[in-house]
């Protein structure tokens, strides 16, 4: 089962904007979530369309489970 982490932000135009982390670690914490994604803010680092990322709207663990029924 893959698993994804999924940081979602808004930027100062009042656009969404998703940073997707693979495997994140199992133990995760609200509050370590929450202390990255200020980082990530504070930083400045990341920008969608010339607007910086101004807070924060949500992060999510999402599990995919994939069943093949026909492969090469």
């Amino acid at each position: 089962m893959a698993k994804t982490l999924q940081l979602i932000f808004n930027t100062e135009n009042g656009k969404s904007v998703t940073l997707t982390v693979d495997e994140p670690r199992a133990d995760l914490t609200a509050p370590e979530v929450e202390a990255a994604m200020q980082a990530i803010i504070a930083s400045s680092v990341f920008e969608v369309n010339d607007y910086p990322l101004e807070s924060i709207k949500s992060a999510r663990v999402v599990e995919r489970d994939v069943t093949d029924l026909l492969s090469e």
